[in-house]
Formats: structure tokens, C-alpha cells, sequence
């Protein structure tokens, strides 16, 4: 692989981490994070989307006239995201009742728009896919991660395996709206102690 190549892969993952450093997709990231079931479902559902809307997206990018382009984009977004969303609805129906109108709210995530307008409509087909998988794959571990953190503190429970006394005292602060902020407030603050410390 390329350096270009690499660099486009693990750019997403860490140094333009979507969640703790670009600070892009926060409607998510606060409101489906209550578990961590529901952020590693939403991670994916978006990761696939954005690998799908990159590749079309830079392989029609020379058709697209300038003054539409961003319409153009957002109906080939909105295309991957209600096939998505009914393939969540068939195969994965608790989940898809769980994370509700945030599935729909895809085609407007910023990633997958910011993704297409910055990087697919200007570089190749290849390029653009490792894009996509780098960012979606930030994306998802930082929703997942959020997940993990809001779940063990709010019911002390992680991917609905319980590993606390029934009568221990947990802080159902963690998976209600405020416990979002905080629980996102300190992992940003860790992951950049640690990526600051590996530069």
C-alpha cells in the first residue's frame, strides 16, 4: 500500500478522527449512544453508507455539473440510506426501532456530505473508498466507544451483559441526555491526551 494510500485509510481513524477531533456528527453521536449495541448499529449503518455514497459519488463526479453538485450528492446519499434503512427494518428490527428517526438522519450527517464534497468529487474511486473506510471506521470505534463508556456507568452493563450486583449503585446520569455531554467531554479529553503523546 501507498503512503498515500495509508494516509487516506488511518487519517478517519485518528488524526481526523470525525467524533474527538473534527467534532462532526454530533446529532448521532449524543442521541443514539445510550448503549453500546446502538452506536457500534448506527457506526456501521453510517460507515457502509458513506463507503457507497464515496464510491458513486467519485465515480460520477465528471457528469455533475457544478451548480447542482451538492443535490446531486445528497440524492445519491439519500439513495444508500433508504436501502439501508430497509435493510436494518428486515434483518435487524430492534435495532432499527432503537435508533428511529436517526437512521433517516444519515443523509444529512456532515461526515458523509463533508466526506463527498472534500474528498470523493476530487480524487478516484480507490482513494475515495479508503477515505470512507477510515472515517467511517473513526466514526463507528468513537460511537461504540461512547456506547461503552454511557452503558457501564449508567446501568453497569456493556452489550447488555450485566457484570454488577443488582443493588449497585450506578449513575443513570450516563445514559440520559446531560450523561452524553460528559461522558463525550472526557473521551475527547483522553483521546487527545493519548494522540497529543503519540505525535
Amino acid at each position: 500500500m501507498s503512503s498515500q494510500s495509508y494516509n487516506n485509510l488511518t487519517r478517519g481513524i485518528i488524526r481526523e478522527n470525525p467524533t474527538f477531533v473534527m467534532l462532526l456528527g454530533m446529532c448521532p453521536t449524543l442521541g443514539v449512544t445510550t448503549s453500546a449495541a446502538n452506536g457500534l448499529g448506527m457506526g456501521v449503518a453510517t460507515l457502509l453508507v458513506l463507503i457507497l455514497s464515496n464510491f458513486a459519488i467519485s465515480a460520477v463526479k465528471n457528469l455533475i455539473p457544478d451548480m447542482v453538485r451538492i443535490p446531486c450528492y445528497i440524492v445519491i446519499i439519500a439513495s444508500f440510506v433508504t436501502v439501508a434503512e430497509m435493510l436494518m427494518a428486515a434483518y435487524l428490527p430492534a435495532l432499527h426501532s432503537r435508533l428511529g428517526i436517526f437512521i433517516p438522519l444519515i443523509v444529512v450527517n456532515c461526515i458523509i456530505l463533508g466526506r463527498a464534497e472534500a474528498f470523493a468529487s476530487k480524487n478516484g474511486i480507490w482513494q475515495s473508498i479508503l477515505d470512507a473506510v477510515g472515517m467511517g471506521i473513526g466514526f463507528t470505534g468513537a460511537l461504540t466507544l461512547l456506547g461503552i463508556v454511557r452503558e457501564i456507568l449508567g446501568t453497569g452493563s456493556v452489550f447488555g451483559w450485566k457484570f454488577v450486583a443488582e443493588d449497585f449503585d450506578t449513575m443513570m446520569l450516563f445514559i440520559m441526555p446531560p450523561g452524553a455531554f460528559l461522558a463525550l467531554a472526557g473521551l475527547i479529553i483522553v483521546f487527545n491526551k493519548i494522540t497529543g503523546a503519540c505525535k
